[in-house]
């Protein structure tokens, strides 16, 4: 009975992906990822914030029901959001990527990817970056960047670094009537307290009551290597980073 349910459903799927799979369908779909989806995957869906989705690559699934379910609801442990569309639009949407992935576009990076390792641990980016469960965490966890940035975006973050900083980064700084000073990325806030992840502590809740001072960078602390680093050394670095990327689900 349960074979039977799996079957009826992908066939469903299949069904409801290919009655949008149409010229209207598709142009339906790219209007509406480029009102609420562009903002993170680039206005032709070449990445940015978020990967690109025009290598035909898909790390949670490839299948036409698993993109439905991540756009649906959303992919947990990544800034990839559920969505509130009705069903035939997120098939429009579903119908939209994949004409803009049928034929995959991977970009060809001239850097040497052995030789960025190297410069990322000689130019102290570990002490803030965690790779693989080892570096710093003043900066994001850069385990799997490769599959969460496209590669524009990762060449800025290195010559440009306070081009666009997420609120996820911006840094609490904290003086408490004890003369204590704390910093570190502010977690959540209320009307009474701040969670933070203190650079020194790790995870802190502060009391808005104990503040003596209190305010929140909004800029990155991290600086710009546009003069730290030859144009040969940047490819370097960014082949290294875009080679960073998730364990692709296997079906």
């Amino acid at each position: 009975m349960l074979l039977v349910m799996l079957a009826g459903a992908s066939l469903a799927a299949a069904q409801s992906a290919s009655s949008q799979a149409t010229p209207a369908g598709r142009a339906a779909g790219e209007k509406i990822f480029r009102a609420h989806c562009a903002g993170c995957h680039g206005v032709a869906g070449v990445g940015g914030t978020g990967p690109s989705l025009t290598t035909g690559v898909f790390y949670h699934g490839s299948t036409d029901a698993d993109l439905y379910k991540n756009i649906t609801q959303g992919i947990e442990g990544t800034a990839m959001p559920d969505q509130f569309f009705t069903g035939a639009q997120i098939w429009q949407i579903v119908a939209y990527v994949r004409s803009i992935s049928a034929t995959p576009v991977r970009t060809k990076l001239p850097g040497n990817a052995t030789h960025g390792a190297e410069l990322f641990a000689s130019k102290g980016c570990s002490g803030c970056h965690l790779v693989k469960g080892e570096g710093g965490v003043r900066g994001p966890d850069l385990s799997v960047i490769g599959s969460q940035r496209s590669v524009a975006h990762l060449r800025e973050s290195i010559t440009d670094p306070g081009a666009k900083v997420e609120n996820a980064y911006w840094v609490a700084k904290v003086i408490t009537k004890d003369g204590k000073n704390h910093s570190g990325f502010l977690m959540n806030q209320d009307t009474y307290a701040i969670q933070m992840l203190d650079f020194a502590d790790g995870l802190r809740m502060v009391n808005r009551a104990d503040f003596k001072d209190f305010g929140i960078d909004r800029g990155s602390s991290m600086p710009s290597y546009k003069d730290k680093l030859s144009a040969g050394e940047l490819d370097d670095v960014v082949a290294f980073l875009a080679g960073l990327e998730r364990p692709r689900e296997k079906k």
